[in-house]
C-alpha cells in the first residue's frame, strides 16, 4: 500500500498531518510516522494493585499460577497478595513474563504469578489479586452505576437482570432500583424513581450481583 513506510508521489493531494498537544507537536506523512508519534499511556503504578485473573492453571514442579493483566499498582515476588472476592490471601513466589522472571510487574504488563499453599480450584477467573496490607479489593453486595440502554426490546424494569462483563468476570447483576433517568450529555437528572427505562436513556441503577463481584468507584 501507498503511504505506509515511505512517502507516496501517488497521492500529491495528501499534505501530510500534524497534530498539536501539550507534550509536543508531531506532524508526518506515513502510517508509520503516525505511529512513532503516539504516546505511550501512562502506567499508574502509584494506584493500589489491581490483577483481574484471567486463568488459573496447575503446572508440574511449579504449582498453582494465576495469570492476568497487571491494571494498576506494582506486583512483586514476596508480595502477599489476597483475591477478592474469595478472601484468600498468600504470598507471591514469583512472577513471569513471556517466560522470562520479573522483578516486578507494571500496569499493562500480562503475567503469571507463582502463589504458595493454594489449589487451582480455590482461585477462578474473575476473582481480583490485590496487595493484602495496601487498599485491596473487596466485593461489593450491591452497587450504583451508571447505565445506557444502547438497544433493547421493550422496556426495563427493576427486577431486570442481565449478565454484566466487568473486566474478568461474567455475573448476572439485578437491577435492584433504577434511581433516576439522566441527560446523556450533561449528567442532569431528568426523572426520579422512573417506572422503566428503554433504548437510548441513560439511568443511576442499583444493582444487585447474584454472587459477590468486584468493582471500583470511578475516578
Amino acid at each position: 500500500g501507498d503511504n505506509m513506510l515511505e512517502a507516496s508521489n501517488n497521492m500529491p493531494w495528501f499534505k501530510g498531518w500534524k497534530v498539536e498537544r501539550k507534550e509536543g507537536n508531531a506532524e508526518g506523512k506515513t502510517l508509520i510516522d503516525a505511529l512513532d508519534a503516539i504516546l505511550p499511556p501512562s502506567r499508574p503504578t502509584e494506584k493500589p494493585l489491581r490483577l483481574p485473573l484471567q486463568d488459573v492453571y496447575k503446572i508440574g514442579g511449579i504449582g498453582t499460577v494465576p495469570v492476568g493483566r497487571v491494571e494498576t499498582g506494582v506486583l512483586k515476588p514476596g508480595t502477599v497478595v489476597v483475591f477478592a472476592p474469595a478472601n484468600i490471601t498468600t504470598e507471591v513466589k514469583s512472577v513471569e513474563m513471556h517466560h522470562e522472571a520479573l522483578a516486578e510487574a507494571v500496569p499493562g504488563d500480562n503475567v503469571g504469578f507463582n502463589v504458595k499453599n493454594v489449589s487451582v480450584k480455590e482461585l477462578r477467573r474473575g476473582y481480583v489479586a490485590g496487595d493484602s496490607k495496601a487498599s485491596p479489593p473487596r466485593g461489593a453486595a450491591d452497587f450504583t452505576a451508571q447505565v445506557i440502554v444502547l438497544n433493547h426490546p421493550g422496556q426495563i424494569s427493576n427486577g431486570y437482570t442481565p449478565v454484566l462483563d466487568c473486566h474478568t468476570a461474567h455475573i448476572a447483576c439485578k437491577f435492584a432500583e433504577i434511581k433516576e433517568k439522566v441527560d446523556r450529555r450533561s449528567g442532569k437528572t431528568t426523572e426520579e424513581n422512573p417506572k422503566f427505562i428503554k433504548s437510548g436513556d441513560a439511568a443511576i441503577v442499583n444493582l444487585v450481583p447474584s454472587k459477590p463481584l468486584c468493582v471500583e468507584a470511578f475516578q
